[in-house]
């Protein structure tokens, strides 16, 4: 992938810089930044000193006062499922005043559309549905909106790897974070309203134009700084940037994601952690090979960075599983998948899986996103993500991924082997 200076990232930037780093909101509250996890019942995958996100989302509706704006892929409940009481802190805001909007996407609303049209049904809720080919070139194919966020009172945020769906707070393993950032939620409030007029119509010149006039730009600084709370509820420094999909759908262009991730893999030194649902470098009918993260893996394990994947057991599919035989083969680079076991009642569709999605480079930086390693990922669909620079919070998130990796449920790739076919769906 080509691309200048401009594009990469920033100088590393001191945390502990003597600048307070804790940027307070209008009411004069530290930034904080927190890590939000979701797990499979009946495994130990749960960590005690994260906080669970079916909690978080409710507490952080729970505290709105004037709007919440949601940007999901789609949406899914079931009878007791964890997102009734979800939806139900949605309800209870609304009947306070607070402004709802929902922005889901047009293409899985028409094969789900229970959930948005229930919220669309609840008085103070406003839903649209955005076409995802909206975000695509023509020879990029349809995208969608892959992304999964919601901003409160544009001064807090959720971002991370779970849908709107009972599954991912119940039965699927998940990362998130949330954060009190009024300067990163406002960014991350002008992608949604930019989206927000793409999806009634707008030409893309016009929506861009509606989310500058709304959310005109404080500040240009690229990093922003915040305080990462752990479960001793000390505070260490860290740096922010916001960062997202595809490239010409956002506010500046060194906001995209792709060149970042790649430029971060390029700056290990010692080791390179990725957790995802899947890896796939194969190119889409009618557009190159997806070449990009595949190429920065290999560099980094040719001088000797140790690196490792891993992926969900979903990807032994066998259509799926050649370019990861093809990673576990060069030397010092290893993969593994993770499969969780089947819960007590039975098999559950697009569940009992891993599906966050995260790196971690060396012991200094790290990133979370809602973006699988794919081409389509990163040329044709909203996604978002939050690099974040610092000690603390890359080392929990390498213990993540190491507690994972080191577990039963974890199996390194034989890249002579075939595997079952993977059961996803019914």
């Amino acid at each position: 992938m080509e691309h200048n200076a401009a594009d990469a990232l920033p100088p590393p930037v001191d945390p502990t810089a003597p600048a307070d780093p804790a940027e307070p909101d209008d009411e004069g509250l530290a930034a904080t930044l927190e890590l939000v996890e979701s797990w499979p019942l009946e495994t130990e995958l749960g960590q005690a000193d994260l906080a669970d996100a079916a909690d978080s989302w409710i507490a952080m509706i729970d505290g709105a006062r004037e709007r919440v704006d949601f940007a999901e892929f789609y949406g899914a409940s079931a009878p007791d499922g964890a997102l009734e009481p979800v939806i139900a802190a949605i309800e209870r805001a609304a009947a306070r005043g607070v402004a709802i909007r929902f922005l889901f996407d047009r293409s899985f609303h028409a094969k789900m559309p229970a959930v948005p049209d229930r919220l669309a049904a609840i008085d103070g809720v406003q839903l649209r549905l955005i076409d995802g080919a909206r975000y695509s070139a023509e020879e990029e194919g349809d995208g969608v909106l892959h992304a999964k966020y919601f901003i409160v009172d544009r001064r807090e945020l959720f971002l991370g790897s779970q849908n709107f769906d009972w599954r991912a707070l119940e039965h699927i393993l998940e990362l998130g974070v949330r954060l009190r950032h009024p300067a990163v939620a406002r960014e991350l409030s002008w992608l949604f309203e930019y989206d927000w007029a793409l999806a009634e119509g707008a030409r893309e010149a016009d929506a861009r134009a509606h989310a500058s006039r709304v959310l005109p730009r404080p500040t240009d600084e690229h990093e922003l700084r915040a305080r990462y709370k752990n479960a001793d509820n000390d505070a260490e420094p860290v740096a922010l940037s916001l960062v997202a999909s595809p490239r010409g759908h956002l506010e500046r262009a060194r906001d995209w994601d792709l060149p970042q991730l790649v430029d971060a893999i390029d700056g290990a030194r010692e080791q390179v952690r990725v957790q995802l649902l899947s890896f796939d470098n194969r190119a889409l009918e009618g557009a190159r090979r997806f070449n990009e993260l595949d190429a920065a893996l290999r560099r980094a394990a040719a001088r000797g960075v140790r690196t490792r994947l891993m992926v969900a057991h979903w990807s032994t599919a066998e259509d799926r599983v050649a370019p990861l035989r093809e990673l576990q083969r060069v030397p010092g680079l290893e993969v593994s998948f993770v499969t969780i076991p089947a819960h007590s009642a039975g098999f559950i569709p697009f569940a009992r899986v891993i599906h966050s999605k995260f790196l971690v480079v060396d012991a200094r930086l790290a990133w979370v996103g809602t973006s699988n390693w794919a081409r389509e990922y990163f040329y044709g669909s909203r996604n978002v993500g939050l690099l974040v620079r610092g000690e603390a919070f890359a080392r929990r998130l390498a213990r993540l991924f190491d507690d994972l990796w080191d577990s039963s449920l974890a199996t390194r790739l034989d890249p002579d082997a075939r595997y079952p076919a993977p059961r996803v769906a019914e």
